[in-house]
Parts: structure tokens; sequence; C-alpha cells
């Protein structure tokens, strides 16, 4: 219980369903008050007292579990590492792996519970896991980490439900937290400055921001203050010739050259991804048409994928733009989730053509 709407409308949801609940509060932070200004992010002494609260009205148990230390290495640690490594992690999409359904799950199924109920918008279908039926709300991609046997302990109860109307039903149930702000990414950068974090992380690592054919433009203290697509806080001085805005196309950690350009240099077909997970199918041993997530929230592409040994690869029926290393890369079929793999690299291959099928492969 994070101590929103959502997760206690969850946990409401479970009791009425005949489960015994217990409410779980996790202390992310040794110094609380550092995750959390206004409605952006989470983990503070005020969020805890709201699940507190919560949990009493509902009439559960409560408990708050320090994950601090867990939290901070396997999720901010690595937040911050893949940035030094060029790479724009998820960090929700690790928390979820690395704390709530592995650190959590673990330990409560070592106290004897059955499994781990959250406020997450997806749901669980005969142990395959589907978007949530509210379509900007759906954590489904966020989700999609998740291995088979930590989805067989796993429960979503507001997948099926749109935001607003969890809203009107944690009113009707007495919750205070039915007007809560949601909270926004990224929980541990309390004041939204991605870059000034990295900095006081990493420190200063001077190098040259270039064009498409090497010409240096500007320097830059840090090629982590920047991601693939970034538009905005470029600093470069000299205009583009064509008078275009520049767009941040490539990050090379090892010379820390950020390379600009125009916004069709962004445009990509092909993706390679690495450490696949497969829930909604085996690993497939052919090329597969499906449908492809290339970030949270982001757009839906039609795409065939198959397997290079232990690589994932995946050829877009029509170019994307602004695909960042390190995000997810989550296949479909219509809703359900098949699998999901880490971005590692990137490509224009001209012309789209599509890998050849084996026999009963549309």
């Amino acid at each position: 219980m994070s101590g929103g709407v959502d997760s206690a409308t969850a946990a409401a949801r479970a009791v009425d369903a005949g489960h015994e609940v217990t409410g779980v509060h996790l202390a992310l932070s040794s110094n609380p008050s550092s995750y959390r200004t206004g409605a952006r992010g989470c983990c503070t002494l005020e969020d805890a007292r709201d699940a507190r609260r919560a949990a009493d009205v509902i009439g559960i148990p409560f408990y708050v579990w320090d994950m601090a230390e867990r939290f901070h290495r396997d999720v901010v640690q690595d937040f911050v590492a893949e940035y030094a490594t060029g790479r724009t992690p998820n960090p929700c999409l690790r928390c979820n792996e690395k704390i709530k359904f592995a650190a959590v799950l673990d330990r409560a199924l070592a106290l004897g519970f059955d499994a781990v109920c959250t406020g997450h918008y997806a749901q669980i279908s005969d142990g395959v896991l589907h978007r949530g039926v509210d379509p900007g709300k759906d954590q489904s991609y966020v989700l999609a980490v998740l291995t088979s046997d930590q989805l067989s302990h796993a429960m979503f109860p507001l997948g099926d439900t749109p935001k607003v109307q969890v809203r009107a039903e944690a009113a009707r149930r007495g919750l205070a937290v039915a007007d809560k702000p949601d909270s926004h990414d990224v929980c541990f950068i309390a004041d939204g400055d991605t870059r000034g974090f990295l900095a006081k992380h990493l420190g200063q690592a001077p190098g040259q921001i270039v064009d498409e054919s090497g010409a240096v433009l500007a320097e830059h203290q840090g090629a982590y203050g920047f991601t693939v697509g970034q538009r905005k806080g470029l600093r470069v001085g000299t205009p583009a010739a064509d008078g275009k805005p520049r767009y941040v196309l490539d990050i090379e950690p090892v010379t820390r050259t950020v390379t600009v350009g125009p916004v069709e240099g962004l445009d990509i077909t092909e993706v390679k991804a690495a450490r696949a997970v497969w829930t909604g199918c085996a690993p497939p041993v052919e090329p597969l048409d499906c449908l492809v997530q290339l970030r949270a929230h982001g757009d839906v592409h039609a795409c065939t994928a198959w397997l290079e040994e232990d690589v994932l690869c995946i050829r877009l029926h029509r170019s994307a733009r602004g695909v960042a290393k390190g995000q997810a890369a989550v296949l479909y079929n219509g809703d359900t989730v098949l699998g999901s793999a880490t971005i590692s690299g990137t490509s224009a291959v001209t012309p789209l053509a599509r890998v050849p099928a084996g026999p009963g492969v549309t």
C-alpha cells in the first residue's frame, strides 16, 4: 500500500473477494522526505500515514517493511549505472522486477502469504498478463518483465476498471486518498531534475556535442544528461543549416560524444533486445508477426520478431522514432503480453522488408 488511491482500492477489493489481506507499506528511503515534493514521487512519511489510515478504514492489519537498502541498490544505483553507459532505463519496470515481485514477493511467500496484490492497471487471465481496460492508465508495459512464476503469485484487482471509477469507488468506501494526486516518475528524484541528480552521483564528465558529419557544435558536462530523442536543453549555439530543430540521435558513453541532427535521424526500423522474458507464449522458433511497444505509454507498432540465439530481433513494418537503448521492448498479441526484453541497439534498415515467415506464420 503506497498511500495512494489505487493500492487502497485494490486492498479493499481483495477483502471483498474473500481474501485474508494484510496491508504492507514499503519504506524505500532512509530519508523519506527526499523522495517526494508535492504530487511528485512517493515514499514519504505522509504516504505511510495515508496507507495506514486506509488500512484502518478497510479493517486489515498493516505493517511497514524496510526495503530502502534493496531499493537503493537495485533501482537507484541501476538507474545511475544505466545512464552512465548511455542508456535510458525505466525505474518503474526495475522496481516491479526487483522489489515488488522479487524482494517483497519472496518475503511474503516465506511468511505464508499466497500472493502480492497491487494497484497496477493490468489483468491476469490463466497466468497470462493482459492490458488494463483503461488505455490511459494501462501498466502492462512496466509489468511485462515479470516471469510466469511471479505472475502466478500476483493480483491486479483494478485492471478491469477505468481510473475515474476507481476514484469514485474509493470515495464511496470512505477512503481519504480518493482525491490524492497520482505520483509521477521518477519517484526518487523529488524535484524532477534528472540531469542534476545524475550530475550529483556521477560528477562532471565533459564531452562534445557533434552533428552527423562529426563537426563539433558545443561542449557538455556529462553525456548522462541527454537521452535519444531529446530536443530541449541541448545548448547548441550554432543553428542548423536548414534552420530546423536538432534532436539527440546517439550517445557514445566511452568518448562521451552526443550526436545531434534532424528529426528524421531518429527513425529506426530494427530493434535488438536482450534478456528476454516469455510469459504469453513460448520463445518463438520462427519469425512471429505481432505488436511491439517500445516505451511506457508509447505507440504500438506492427512488427516481426525472431530470436537469434539469445538476442530478440524486431523488424518494424513502419519506422518508429526516438527509441532509446535501455527501455523495454514489449511484444503483444492484441492486448495480451507475449514477452519483453531490454533494448540494446537500434538501426534503420532499408527497405522495410519483412522477414520471411515460416510455415503457419502470417
